[in-house]
């Protein structure tokens, strides 16, 4: 999130997990999309690092242009060029100390052949169980002794719980400063989210009622109509609050509860998300809602449930749906829940943030009159239609005083028109050194410290239909 215009230096862009999923469907794609649109200087190299032996520089060139055909990037001489001039492949077949010598080679010839500064860009795109080998192979083989600078990029999940996720920052500060260290969450790159800051402190219209006086409830959904796909060997060891709500949903709870930062610089920003993660008080098992979805019928068609999932433990108690109920206790927001809900196999697909406003104190329109008075809403659309919609009162023609409720809206695409990838985002922060929109390691273990006693709790499973709004326990917590 680049307050200043940062000039970017040429550097070498190294990919872990060079020939994976996410390196296909997102990395690549926002790669060669920043380089179109010159925002990335044509001097930047990419080396993808993985296992397969066989592949060569060639072969994986053809492979990066099938991924960015699939992605809907046109084939043509731009997008071939910028493969054959930009992309290069090594292997690190068993992770030994000799692979790294030889990437590291490998990294000094190519740095030399395009004249690049030692400005290394490492990003780990990998499982949880290899981060850190590769973190000890990266630090025991000298790669962060350079002339340049050196980031390591790591993708979430960030440890399954507070014990794995300290363990993981001491590991990762046995060889880099926390200055140099970017972790990311998609969610963060997202143009809405980023502009949740500007819409509150640029708008005294709204910072002034932003609290307990005017504000009554805070609602955050992600919800999603697809079920686990081809995730289920991650998922069923996770769940839907190790997946979603520690981190993902976290992080927009922060920057809706948050003070005004001292200023845009990375670190005032980040000070101020750890300062709420602190003030939530514990949470009660009471206060949470597990649910796990089923088969439904959508027509003629049948949707399966969690458990006639390829690859799930048909006793699996896993959940894909929570909802839970938070107070952040500090003098703004005392007494005013905060509602967290995600879940998949939802009936449709959407990821809002919806600030109810409180009722007049005075009910001049309430009970005995010919209409009734609805909250004042204001509903952040983060996606699909990402946008705003404030909800509110007016009366209908007529004589008599009734009411309807009517929404101002916007809507980022009528503005600007289509908005970038997230990944685009955050690649390019990464690339001129802005930590703005990635997470610190204290605040990723004052998260997990939230959360660690409803996972070591055994907690009730409520079924729900596929594409339901959940099971129905989870109303009660809406309605508080």
């Amino acid at each position: 999130m680049q307050q200043i215009q940062t000039r970017m230096e040429p550097h070498l862009f190294v990919v872990f997990g060079g020939t994976g999923d996410l390196m296909g469907r997102k990395l690549l794609p926002a790669l060669y999309r920043l380089r179109k649109q010159n925002l990335v200087s044509k001097r930047v190299q990419i080396l993808a690092v993985a296992r397969d032996r066989e592949m060569t520089d060639e072969r994986y060139r053809s492979w990066a242009l099938d991924q960015l055909a699939q992605s809907g990037i046109a084939l043509n001489d731009r997008s071939k060029s910028w493969c054959s001039s930009s992309l290069h492949y090594q292997s690190v077949a068993s992770g030994t100390a000799k692979d790294y010598q030889i990437l590291r080679d490998r990294i000094l010839q190519l740095e030399a052949n395009n004249r690049l500064p030692e400005n290394r860009l490492f990003y780990l795109a990998l499982p949880p169980k290899a981060l850190e080998l590769t973190v000890t192979g990266l630090g025991e083989s000298g790669y962060t002794d350079s002339a340049g600078w050196t980031r390591l990029v790591i993708e979430k999940p960030f440890g399954r719980d507070l014990i794995s996720a300290a363990q993981l920052n001491i590991h990762l500060h046995q060889y880099f400063d926390e200055t140099q260290l970017y972790r990311i969450d998609h969610y963060l790159g997202k143009e809405t989210v980023q502009n949740l800051l500007v819409f509150r402190f640029a708008n005294p219209i709204f910072e002034s009622i932003w609290n307990r006086d005017r504000v009554e409830s805070v609602h955050i959904t992600v919800a999603e109509e697809l079920g686990v796909g081809s995730r289920a060997g991650y998922y069923d060891s996770s769940g839907a609050l190790r997946d979603m709500v520690q981190n993902h949903l976290t992080q927009l709870l922060c920057l809706t509860a948050m003070e005004v930062p001292a200023s845009l610089d990375a670190d005032a920003i980040r000070d101020e998300k750890v300062k709420v993660l602190r003030s939530i008080a514990p949470i009660s098992s009471e206060d949470v809602v597990f649910g796990q979805y089923g088969s439904s019928r959508d027509g003629d068609n049948e949707i399966p449930g969690y458990l006639d999932e390829p690859g799930i433990a048909p006793d699996s108690r896993t959940e894909t749906f929570v909802a839970l109920r938070l107070e952040v206790e500090n003098w703004r927001w005392q007494g005013v829940p905060f509602i967290l809900r995600t879940g998949k196999r939802i009936e449709r697909r959407l990821t809002q943030i919806t600030v109810r406003f409180r009722c007049p104190p005075v009910h001049l329109f309430g009970a005995g009159r010919a209409c009734s008075i609805n909250s004042n809403e204001l509903s952040i659309t983060l996606q699909p239609e990402e946008g705003f919609d404030l909800h509110f009162e007016v009366k209908s023609p007529g004589q008599e005083v009734a009411m309807q409720t009517q929404r101002l809206h916007f809507r980022y695409a009528e503005a600007f028109g289509p908005l970038p990838e997230a990944y685009e985002t955050l690649l390019l922060d990464v690339a001129v050194g802005d930590q703005t929109l990635f997470v610190r390691g204290d605040e990723v273990e004052t998260a997990w410290r939230l959360y660690d006693p409803i996972l070591n709790e055994e907690q009730d499973v409520h079924p729900y239909p596929a594409g339901t709004s959940g099971p129905l326990a989870a109303e009660a917590l809406y309605r508080q």
